[in-house]
């Protein structure tokens, strides 16, 4: 590849990556997909931008090594003995049953076995950035349902690494395969025993050393240098590239840089690894699937179910509740990312032929487009297909209701983490009669079992607010932040008793406005309620009297955070969330400004969206400016509002 075409490559991927992560994103969908289709557009099968050449591939391989960095970084053994019945019970019977079923089909549709060992490696996995998103959006990770499925998806993680050495030596003749594979697994042992021992004993003071030289260019610089030696390094011996990665994110995780080397290693995994996607999408001939159209639906049709079936039955198998088992099916039957890892390399080395891949490849994009919308509509599949869970939640609000039937004008606290309850103990040391709603069924049995007054329930839905007394409540309180769920609950309250004041907790004040609009009463914003906090210790710790320095505190509560949402913008303010938040602008007069002589209510700045914070004349700041007042020059002008208004005042204040 030349370095002109190379450069034509990079331009294109990056190109079509920027456009498909905000077209996604503004969807709502995960970007993974976006990859995969742009992949089939812009690849050699359809409008031929990007070629299909070894370079293209080799250089899509490294977002399969940072993949499996970020799953050894991610790996823990104390939560593999922790989850071991889940995760090698549940996730090995779901993982080997899967594999030995597609061998099965395989060898009826005529076959090899070694390509039916291969399909069903390929077509066991489920993807674990969609589910596990999805989970954590719905606060269902601690959940029965998310437990067991967190599990399953922790076995296919580890899976991948003896179907990573496997698959290579299936491509071999069949009296050589046998010797490969115990070549191959000798060669991994040796390699994992040789890498773990020396890794533990060198990486610690490695990253000592490191980070004692206080460069975040030299941290990175040391993170990339062993994840792609490693990687090298088990190349150079005959095994796969992610083999060292996974190994090399799994030395780092038993240091305590972990999650600094999570943060930083993040932008180029998920670059790279939308590379990969995008390069696989390539691989889809749609005129193989346009002619084979009804086999693909067949292979989907048949993967969905085939999955459904099997993890549902090994779910019941394993004595879990109906609805649990049922969730746990709808989250794992469509096909995962690790599968197109398998599938991939399968293809380099031959071990399925063409048409097969063709098809798996086109089956696997369809399963992951409908993937989301199985999880959307899971909750009402499930309610629909077991009666008893409408019993069952049904029972719980009836506990809900009979536990707050007592209560009156009590509070209600949507969300019961560490904001929650420390909200709680201040209540109760007032004697305020309190309802805590929280999501998380192990935290709700140790507080309860603690004598907190806190029960089961989803606060955002309406059902659940109603059996916790809103009707008779004096205030809800929403003491996590998530502004989705937020407005769900302000809607609740809205239509249920509007009387009743609503405080909600954010991050940040970039949805305040949107959280007043649905009504709430009182917003905290943790950036906003931190800068008051510094800045109210600050002048008690240089001697302002704290009278004065409360009076202060009060006033600028008391603008309904007008005032302290604006702020002065720098270099690292590049937050795509804070494009629109209102920014401080200082804009000093000289001698040629057209506004020069001009008064304040002449200018019209608030008509542009933009409001004066103070003028700064002479060296003495003056907060109070009448619109009578006329500029002079050397005027220094404060401005509040958006980055676009305050460019608009810029060019009507100097250039008229």
């Amino acid at each position: 590849m030349t370095e002109h075409a190379t450069l034509k490559l990079v331009v294109i991927l990056l190109a079509t990556a920027v456009v498909t992560v905000v077209l996604f994103r503004r969807l709502k969908l995960p970007p993974i997909l976006g990859y995969l289709i742009v992949g089939v557009l812009i690849g050699p099968h359809a409008l031929g931008f990007v070629p299909d050449t070894p370079g293209t591939r080799y250089l899509a391989e490294f977002g399969v090594v940072f993949l499996m960095f970020s799953i050894g970084l991610e790996f823990s053994l104390p939560q593999l003995v922790a989850m071991r019945r889940i995760v090698i019970g549940f996730g090995g019977l779901q993982v080997l049953t899967a594999i030995a079923a597609v061998m099965l089909v395989a060898w009826s549709a005529g076959l090899t076995w070694q390509t039916g060992l291969v399909l069903g490696g390929v077509l066991a996995m489920s993807s674990t950035a969609i589910v596990s998103k999805f989970l954590a959006e719905q606060t269902q990770l601690h959940s029965p349902h998310g437990k067991q499925i967190m599990g399953v998806l922790l076995f296919q993680d580890m899976a991948v690494i003896p179907l990573l050495v496997l698959v290579p030596a299936l491509a071999l003749p069949a009296d050589a395969i046998a010797g490969a594979i115990g070549a191959a697994l000798i060669k991994a042992t040796a390699a994992l025993v040789v890498i773990l021992m020396l890794g533990q004993r060198i990486m610690r003071p490695l990253f000592h050393l490191v980070a004692a030289q206080k460069s975040s260019e030299l941290f990175v610089l040391t993170v990339l240098l062993v994840t792609l030696g490693l990687a090298w390094a088990t190349e150079a011996a005959g095994l796969s590239l992610a083999l060292g990665a996974f190994l090399a994110g799994l030395l780092i995780s038993e240091t305590e840089y972990r999650y600094q080397v999570e943060d930083d290693i993040k932008p180029f995994r998920d670059v790279l690894l939308g590379l990969f996607f995008v390069t696989i999408g390539m691989l889809l001939d749609w005129r193989t699937l346009a002619e084979r159209w009804p086999i693909v639906l067949l292979v989907f049709f048949a993967l969905i179910a085939l999955k459904f079936l099997l993890i549902l039955l090994i779910g019941l198998a394993l004595k879990n509740e109906r609805a649990v088992a049922l969730r746990c099916a709808l989250a794992l039957a469509p096909a995962g990312e690790f599968g197109f890892v398998l599938l991939s390399l399968a293809g380099v080395h031959g071990a399925a032929p063409a048409p097969a891949i063709q098809a798996v490849l086109a089956a696997m994009l369809l399963s992951m487009l409908v993937a989301p919308l199985i999880l959307m509509h899971s909750e009402r599949i499930v309610l629909r297909l077991i009666a008893t869970e409408w019993e069952s939640r049904a029972v719980q609000l009836q506990q809900l209701s009979i536990n707050a039937m007592t209560k009156r004008r009590h509070v209600i606290i949507c969300g019961y983490g560490r904001s929650g309850q420390s909200l709680a103990r201040f209540l109760e040391k007032e004697k305020i009669s309190l309802i805590a709603l929280d999501g998380d069924p192990m935290r709700v049995k140790q507080a309860a079992a603690a004598g907190d007054s806190v029960l089961y329930g989803d606060a955002a839905k309406r059902e659940v607010l109603i059996a916790a007394g809103l009707p008779r409540a004096s205030a809800v309180v929403v003491s996590f932040a998530d502004t989705r769920a937020a407005l769900a609950i302000l809607a609740h309250v809205k239509a249920v008793n509007p009387e009743v004041p609503v405080i909600v907790r954010t991050f940040d004040d970039s949805d305040v406005e949107k959280l007043k609009s649905a009504g709430a009463a009182e917003i905290v914003a943790e950036v906003v309620e931190g800068s008051l906090m510094l800045g109210t210790q600050t002048m008690l710790r240089i001697g302002v009297p704290l009278k004065q320095a409360l009076i202060r505190l009060r006033q600028v509560r008391s603008e309904q955070y007008t005032f302290m949402p604006a702020y002065f913008s720098g270099a690292t303010d590049l937050d795509e969330a804070d494009v629109n938040m209102p920014r401080l602008m200082s804009i000093a007069l000289e001698d040629s400004a057209a506004s020069i002589g001009k008064t304040l209510g002449a200018l019209g700045l608030e008509d542009l969206g933009v409001r004066l914070t103070a003028l700064r004349r002479q060296g003495r700041r003056h907060t109070e400016t009448p619109d009578s007042l006329r500029l002079e020059a050397g005027d220094v002008l404060v401005l509040a509002g958006t980055p676009e208004a305050l460019g608009t005042a810029e060019m009507r204040l100097l250039q008229g």
